[in-house]
Order: structure tokens, then C-alpha cells, then sequence
């Protein structure tokens, strides 16, 4: 059976995906690129000096790890040059990343989590890359974005995935008409075609929180997690508690297997009232692979791409799965919601 290639697959499948143009295509290639070099320092982290802390606090009020500085440096280094960008974000700065004037310009917007996750490099756990990509409204336009060009409800990407590092290199990826699975092969350097058309299914036998926070969560959100831990006339056991504390390996898991990842807003925590998870850089992208992938995903009371954020860094709930599961958990949580 002849391997496909990402660029190969996107080609292909040109007709039906409009934004599959040959700057799209190098958008992506470029973002490869970066993360084939990231992939090379997270799997030689334990023998050189790319662990433990830079002393620098980030954006979120976060102390900085030195391969989140590395993964973020070599994203930005790559992507101003490949010239189809007009602006970045990324979780690890705090404002927009213009597009140096020496560097010719293009209509996307790229927003990146350069490395979620990264507190479990240290102890050898899956670590990812999240990305989201927008189309800049004025397609006539090539002088500097700003936050309104941002800003904006996550049904509008029109690409999204995520890079996976782990035992081997994987990259999910959706560009609205389905999602796609690569896995890299290192004999010849290629995302080769490993996971076409992922489905996940309807129900799953998983529920992903951090429990620890219990005691911070309100009692809607307490009863639709006991219900995951509870026998169902649908379900004779009780779902399995898997935690990996990396988002994107979660899941990941879970988008593949079946089940569902919960980080509800803290309400009683002054820290996190709103919960911890960015949305445009985590939420959103996910979401939108979610839902190609035939789950679902809200913030407890609506659909999280039908959010218009307000700010860069805007923190949400999450609540994303499988379908059946997640409509019997917006049933506790939000009885009057409508699917």
C-alpha cells in the first residue's frame, strides 16, 4: 500500500478543502518543519541542559520552561519567514507577533501552544503543539493585523490540529472536512497517512479530570462527574479515571478510544474562576477537531466555537468528547440546553 504524505493528502483532497492553495500548503509544510526540530530536542531532553526552568514568568503568570522557550522561539523563527503570515499569537507571549517588514506577508493568522504540557518533560510523559489557523477577513490587506483580525469565534479557523510527542511524533489535523491522523516516520523524515478520517466514538469508556480540584467546582459539575464514576442503564460500569495532565495527549486518548476531558471553571477558586485553558490557542483548535470528529464540545452551557473571545489570553471551561457522553453530561450541568 504506496504512504501518503501530509502535502500529498492535502493535494489530493485539494477539490473539496478551498483553503488547501499553495500558501496554505506552505503555511503547513513550514509548521512541519518546526515541528520535526521539536520533535529532535524532545527526544534528546534528558541528555542536554533544555530542562527545568528558564527563570522567566510567561503571559499566564507561569514560570517558563526552557523547551517552552525553545518549541516558541523556533515556531516564531520559522513561521515569520515562510510569508503567507500577517500576525501570530502564541500562549507564551503576551501581545500580537507582527510580522517583521522585512519579511513578506500573507492573509493567515497562526496561534500556537508551543509546547502543552511541558511540566511532564521532566518525568517523560507525552507533550504536544496545539495550532489554530484564521484567514484574515480583508484578503486585499497585507499591512499589520490587529486583535479585531483575532479575536474571533472559533467556527471561523479554517485549519486546526496539534502535533503529538510521545513514543512516536504524530500530527491531527483538521481543515473542516474531516480530521486526518500522520505519524512520523523517521527512517525518511515524512508524516506518512497513519489515521485517515478519525471518528470518535459515540460513547467511550473514560472520563479525563483533575480531581484534586473537586471542593472548587459547583454542584451540577460535581454530579456530572459522579455520574462518569457511576453504573448508567446505558453503561454497566464505571468509567475509567485517566489523567495525563497533558491536554493534548488526554485528548488525544480520548478522540481515538472514545470518553470524554472535563476542566470545569473553578468557581470557588479565585485563581482560575473561569478555569485554566486558553481559548484560542487550547480550547478552540480542539474543539473544532472534536467536532469534525464527530464529538462535542461546550464550556458547560454553550457550543465553544460559537464563543467570540474578548480578550487574547480569554480562559475557558472545557467539556469535550464523545457525543453521548457529552449530551448526558450538558444534561446534568445544563438541563435547558438544546443540542
Amino acid at each position: 500500500m504506496p504512504q501518503i504524505t501530509v502535502t500529498e493528502h492535502l493535494l489530493l483532497h485539494q477539490k473539496e478543502s478551498p483553503m488547501a492553495t499553495g500558501k496554505f500548503t506552505r503555511l503547513l509544510n513550514e509548521l512541519i518543519l518546526s515541528a520535526k526540530i521539536i520533535t529532535r530536542e524532545v527526544n534528546k531532553a534528558g541528555l542536554v541542559d533544555v530542562l527545568g526552568f528558564t527563570g522567566e514568568i510567561n503571559v499566564q503568570g507561569e514560570q517558563v520552561r526552557k523547551l517552552d522557550e525553545y518549541a516558541n522561539s523556533i515556531l516564531i523563527h520559522r513561521m515569520e519567514r515562510a510569508g503567507v503570515l500577517c500576525a501570530m499569537a502564541s500562549e507564551e507571549n503576551a501581545d500580537l507577533i507582527d510580522i517583521p517588514p522585512t519579511f513578506p506577508k500573507g492573509n493567515y493568522i497562526l496561534i500556537v501552544d508551543p509546547l502543552d504540557g511541558s511540566s511532564n518533560i521532566d518525568v517523560n510523559i507525552n507533550v504536544g503543539t496545539i495550532f489554530s489557523i484564521y484567514r484574515r477577513p480583508d484578503d486585499n490587506d497585507h499591512s499589520c493585523a490587529d486583535l479585531s483580525d483575532v479575536l474571533r469565534k472559533g467556527s471561523e479557523q479554517v485549519a486546526a490540529g496539534y502535533f503529538l510527542y510521545g513514543t512516536s511524533t504524530m500530527m491531527v489535523y483538521t481543515t473542516g472536512k474531516g480530521v486526518h491522523g500522520f505519524t512520523l516516520d523517521p527512517g525518511v523524515g515524512e508524516f506518512l497517512l497513519s489515521h485517515p478520517d478519525i471518528m470518535t466514538p459515540p460513547r467511550g469508556n473514560v472520563y479525563s479530570v483533575n480531581e484534586s480540584y473537586w471542593n472548587y467546582w459547583d454542584e451540577p459539575t460535581q454530579q456530572a462527574i459522579m455520574a462518569m464514576k457511576t453504573p448508567q442503564p446505558h453503561r454497566r460500569k464505571p468509567c475509567s479515571a485517566r489523567y495525563v495532565g497533558s491536554l493534548v495527549a488526554d485528548f488525544h486518548r480520548n478522540l481515538l478510544t472514545g470518553g470524554v476531558f472535563f476542566y470545569p471553571k473553578d468557581s470557588l477558586d479565585p485563581k482560575k474562576p473561569h478555569g485554566k485553558l486558553r481559548y484560542l490557542c487550547e480550547a478552540a483548535p480542539l474543539a473544532f477537531i472534536c467536532e469534525q470528529a464527530g464529538g462535542m464540545a461546550t464550556d458547560g452551557e454553550k457550543r465553544i466555537l460559537d464563543i467570540e473571545p474578548q480578550t487574547l489570553h480569554e480562559r475557558v471551561p472545557l467539556f469535550i468528547g464523545s457525543r453521548d457522553d457529552m449530551l448526558d453530561t450538558m444534561h446534568i450541568l445544563n438541563p435547558e440546553a438544546t443540542d
